[in-house]
């Protein structure tokens, strides 16, 4: 019995059910934006975790491209130091 199974059972009502997780899925599949345009159709759970993985670098991506522009906005503004100073703590 491999150590997943046993540590599963010494920990009793802890365990997660494969319906649990099958809906755990579902609904993370419901949240990605390119799954939601394409049929009602069901993808593979390895599937749906590769592409949230993929979805969450993008945004992470987007976070570094947004927040380069943003810092490149604030220095050639004209806001009071004090402003800008307080916008940057923000993103900090």
């Amino acid at each position: 019995m491999s150590s997943r199974r046993s540590r599963s059972r010494q920990s009793g009502s802890s365990r997660i059910t494969d319906e649990q997780i099958s809906d755990l899925v579902s609904k993370l599949q419901d949240l990605l934006p390119e799954a939601r345009l394409r049929s009602n159709d069901r993808m593979p759970s390895s599937r749906v975790l590769q592409e949230t993985c993929d979805y969450i670098r993008n945004l992470h991506r987007e976070v570094d491209d947004l927040s380069e522009r943003l810092s490149e906005l604030l220095a050639t503004s004209d806001m009071s130091s004090a402003q800008a100073a307080i916008i940057r703590s923000l993103l900090m």
